[in-house]
């Protein structure tokens, strides 16, 4: 990864998987790239959390499902900690529709993977999460997240959006839709640049943490229906 105007950017992953194999597979592909970093493994989510920690990742690659204290428990205790600010958590699952995907996304994850994913996807996605894109494999994702928010209680209108100006609302919704900045541009008739400053202010004013949480707020506060995606 590297920056237009300055030297190459090393990301620096974590991987936290009980399976010896899955660690051993993500390390290998993940060392060999020259802007990839793997900076530890941990086989529970309480290693986890003691390794992230310690080591400060860019990026934590979290299984769902692990012993002593499982991957949402762990994404929560990174996510609460405030000296964890810019770690990113990708969630990973052995189903697209894992029962446990969305909570995960609400608990703070930036995102997931299924475990069998390609491997030019899996680099593409730890590289995107650093530069703060949009949900990863986002068509599965849409769809996971309008069943979870279709069995929910009905929405009620966030007080929080009373901060943001109409464009902001309108960026958001469209987020929520699962839109990327380039699409919102095209949308709005902006540029890439304003539709990236408006996401920004909003995610800002809102306290998200990422444009994934951003999803869930625009649902959780009726912004955004499911039966809007397409």
């Amino acid at each position: 990864m590297t920056d237009e105007d300055g030297p190459e950017t090393v990301i620096r992953v974590a991987l936290a998987d009980d399976q010896l194999l899955v660690r051993a597979g993500f390390r290998a592909l993940l060392a060999a790239q020259p802007d990839i970093e793997v900076v530890g493994e941990a086989a529970d989510g309480e290693q986890a959390l003691a390794l992230v920690r310690e080591r400060r990742p860019d990026v934590v690659l979290m299984d769902i499902r692990m012993p002593v204290l499982d991957g949402l428990a762990a994404t929560r205790g990174i996510t609460a900690d405030p000296a964890l600010g810019e770690v990113k958590v990708v969630m990973l699952t052995t189903f697209e529709l894992d029962e446990y995907v969305f909570e995960a996304i609400r608990s703070g994850a930036s995102g997931f993977l299924v475990k069998d994913t390609e491997p030019d996807e899996l680099l593409r996605a730890v590289r995107a999460v650093v530069g703060g894109d949009a949900l990863l494999s986002p068509g599965v994702t849409r769809r996971l997240i309008a069943e979870f928010a279709a069995r929910s209680r009905e929405p009620a209108p966030a007080a929080a959006l009373a901060e943001l100006t109409e464009r902001e609302r309108e960026v958001m919704a469209l987020v929520g839709m699962g839109l990327s900045n380039q699409e919102i541009a095209r949308r709005l008739v902006v540029s890439p640049l304003t539709a990236k400053t408006h996401v920004s202010r909003t995610m800002v004013k809102l306290g998200a943490r990422d444009r994934a949480q951003l999803v869930v707020l625009a649902y959780e506060s009726g912004l955004v229906r499911p039966g809007w995606l397409g």
